[in-house]
């Protein structure tokens, strides 16, 4: 086979691959609706009729609850705002614990500390990369107040033994489910398995308003509750006639008109695009099959995949190449996809780096020069942030985990032909890689 462009040599593909792009005349026609009826948006932050703000967003609302099959869907202006919301609306506060995995968006952990809560990172599975009941469990104090669950890169967590040991211990579950629109496990959908679900819908997920999300709950009042605290909870709990007044306070977490409208576009759209997302990591993945160290993604106990990305597991002890090294050329010879330029081929080493080495763990610094949470007087733990307290997020990010995107609609199979060609031009000249790696050694 030809030289690897990472060797100087021409690449595989330089035609950019197809821009995701699924905002169409239903859209269009959704938004002309909202701009002639003249309401942008009908929240009022005080106890009023539109407290639940306009049509658009409370038809929206309705919708999303009858496809995850629960009782309430509630929206939100952003998944972080949802996860936000949801911690407050559990009750967690000052002294307590929320345990979190180290290898998600850094909001899932954030959540926590927006209470002044303190999170605690529990490792992840080394197949599904999502926590589990053993991970969780070895995590579990008198302080733990609730589990954020992400169901990481499409696929549900094995829920039924998390939620078990969530019940017995008296523990509150949010599924983070932003990754996992119409996921099911079981026969259920994400977003119903806890007490409270959060799906994202921003611009690069699987459907999305281009900012916006939506929480699921089938409890009553933890839907008051969330809607309270999305709309200036303080505000509204004396004339609602509130009496449970922990954490009502509340923010502007308030999604529009257009978008709620665009949503309800969007949700009836989506089967059909997760459906494709399947069937094009099915061809991908028989095309990749056979290359020496790389394995393609477990899908876990009860669970079904709707592959946000597709995580590749790589094993340099077969090649004897790194993983960093054997992406930068895959990467060289394919190129970057419509919308998103900027970003060079979707492909990365690894997903992010354990969320307990940033900064803000790493010195414990979260509101004024307290360090609180972390040693507020009200805390009685001792946070642990340190290197190897998630061993198995540590070698999934630092050596195992190869992320893509080059599987979603509208990828064609001759697009995908040359993702896979990629792959095997690269495999085919590992020997040249690792002679490269000798000579700079």
């Amino acid at each position: 086979m030809s030289e690897l462009a990472l060797l100087g040599g021409k690449p595989v593909r330089t035609e950019p691959f197809p821009a995701y792009r699924f905002i169409g005349e239903e859209e269009k026609a959704a938004a002309i609706r909202v701009l002639d009826s003249g309401i942008l948006s009908r929240f009022l932050g005080t106890w009023h009729p539109d407290f639940f703000g306009g049509p658009e967003v409370q038809a929206f609302e309705r919708d999303w609850a009858a496809s995850a099959g629960v009782r309430h869907g509630v929206s939100m202006n952003s998944a972080t705002s949802g996860l936000y919301a949801a911690v407050g609306a559990v009750g967690a506060g000052p002294g307590d614990e929320v345990i979190v995995s180290p290898y998600t968006m850094i909001a899932s952990a954030t959540a926590a500390i927006v209470f002044n809560a303190v999170p605690v990172f529990a490792d992840i599975d080394p197949e599904t990369y999502t926590l589990s009941a053993e991970t969780i469990e070895a995590r579990i104090t008198s302080r733990t107040k609730a589990i954020i669950v992400v169901h990481i890169f499409g696929q549900s967590a094995d829920m039924d033994p998390i939620m078990a040991l969530a019940r017995r211990h008296g523990i509150r579950v949010i599924e983070d489910c932003a990754q996992a629109p119409f996921a099911t496990y079981k026969g259920r959908s994400v977003g119903s398995l806890g007490d409270i679900g959060v799906f994202s819908l921003n611009y690069h997920k699987h459907i999305h308003t281009g900012e916006g999300a939506m929480c699921t709950t089938d409890d009553d009042e933890l839907a008051e509750r969330l809607q309270l605290i999305r709309n200036h909870a303080e505000a509204v709990v004396e004339k609602k006639g509130v009496t449970n007044l922990v954490n009502m306070v509340g923010f502007n977490f308030r999604l529009g008109e257009i978008e709620a409208a665009i949503g309800r576009a969007q949700l009836r759209k989506g089967p059909a695009l997760v459906q494709t997302r399947r069937e094009n990591v099915r061809y991908l993945e028989a095309k990749l099959a056979g290359i020496p160290g790389l394995a393609m993604p477990k899908v876990g106990s009860g669970g079904d995949h709707v592959y946000y990305v597709h995580a590749l597991d790589y094993s340099e002890a077969t090649t004897g190449v790194s993983r960093d090294t054997f992406v930068q050329a895959v990467k060289a010879e394919l190129p970057p996809t419509g919308l998103r330029e900027h970003e060079g081929p979707l492909m990365g080493a690894g997903y992010v780096r354990p969320l307990y080495m940033a900064p803000m763990f790493r010195q414990m610094v979260g509101y004024g020069t307290k360090q609180c949470p972390f040693r507020c007087p009200h805390y009685e733990g001792t946070p642990n942030y340190s290197n190897g307290i998630c061993p198995n997020a540590e070698a999934a990010h630092f050596g195992r985990v190869i992320t893509h995107e080059m599987m979603r609609p509208p990828m064609t199979r001759r697009d995908i032909d040359d993702v896979a060609a990629a792959f095997h031009k690269v495999a085919e000249n590992l020997h040249r890689l690792s002679d490269r790696a000798a000579s700079k050694a």
